[in-house]
């Protein structure tokens, strides 16, 4: 088992500055999941309890002389603990940077081998970076879980298939942070937030204590999937009984979430995405949310990145 490559300059800017920092907020743990083409970054995913996050990465958007060998099919994945990945990235970069006199040609290498820490009779697995100065040279070592094995690394894989499932309609937010905004003042309210998505390109977020009601509407949201006109009799409507009516017809669905997983999904915010798609799966399953990343000076979508969220439900609410 052998992985082992230098991280472009675009790849140390992705991972320090904008995945790592919003993965060490989501939670102290992932997996990390590395194949013949892509990198993954998986929160959560084997526990349906608490927020999924999986950020998807091809290959050559962080690595350059990348290489990888196992017996199951080339695939590796293990655990860590992120805030250690992240801190060990930070200090790479900013001693490479110093070696380097500023200079971006003064390469970051990662590898994954096994030492034999002090005071241990057995050697154990380390994800390593090395940065080569002209005299000398740094190693800092992030310990990780024993690499796993075929068949976990086949759970894995099944759960990462099946978390790629989109909900039959997907509502676009331009701009997530007036959404992070408000949600921010929802959580002195209450602990629950309803969802409602419909097909008319709707998005309401409500929550509601006995004696207050606190919501937010964003309308006439492009609508990617299942999509159908709002009819002319429901314009006048408030937005309670044009939700009410669309959820009735089959034209919207609405959930629970808690606010605590809502704003923990928002802390992809850090990622710098350039828009949001909010859905629901089917049957109320669960609320997705998938950010999505623009080629620079371009309105052309990033598919070399993919970075999603699937919050729990706390009800099913009504479909």
């Amino acid at each position: 088992m052998k992985f082992k490559a230098f991280l472009t300059e675009n790849g140390v800017n992705l991972l320090e500055r904008r995945f790592l920092p919003a993965f060490d907020k989501m939670g102290k743990t992932c997996y990390l999941f590395l194949t013949k083409d892509h990198l993954f970054f998986l929160h959560n995913l084997l526990n349906g309890d608490g927020v999924q996050c999986i950020a998807q990465f091809r290959i050559d958007v962080l690595f350059d002389d990348y290489r990888i060998s196992s017996q199951n099919d080339d695939r590796i994945a293990f655990s860590l603990d992120v805030s250690l990945l992240y801190r060990a990235v930070k200090s790479s970069v900013s001693i490479c940077t110093e070696f380097s006199g500023g200079l971006a040609s003064n390469r970051l290498q990662i590898k994954l081998v096994k030492k034999l820490p002090h005071n241990c009779t057995q050697p154990m697995p380390f994800l390593t970076f090395e940065t080569k100065g002209y005299k000398s040279a740094v190693i800092q070592d992030v310990p990780i879980s024993k690499p796993l094995s075929r068949s976990q690394v086949v759970e894995l894989q099944t759960a990462l298939d099946s978390a790629q499932d989109l909900p039959p309609t997907l509502v676009q937010v331009q701009d997530p942070n007036q959404l992070q905004n408000f949600v921010d003042r929802m959580k002195h309210v209450g602990d629950v937030l309803n969802v409602t998505i419909s097909k008319h390109g709707d998005l309401q977020v409500q929550t509601s204590t006995t004696l207050i009601r606190l919501g937010s509407e964003f309308q006439r949201l492009s609508v990617v999937g299942e999509k159908s006109q709002a009819p002319a009799e429901d314009r006048n409507l408030s937005a309670q009984a044009r939700s009410e009516r669309a959820i009735a017809r089959g034209d919207a669905q609405s959930v629970q979430v808690s606010v605590k997983h809502f704003l923990k999904s928002l802390q992809c915010h850090l990622t710098k995405p350039d828009s949001a798609f909010y859905g629901i799966a089917p049957q109320g399953a669960c609320l997705t949310v998938i950010f999505q990343f623009l080629v620079p000076g371009t309105r052309q979508t990033d598919k070399s990145i993919t970075l999603h969220c699937r919050l729990p439900v706390l009800d099913t609410g009504s479909n």
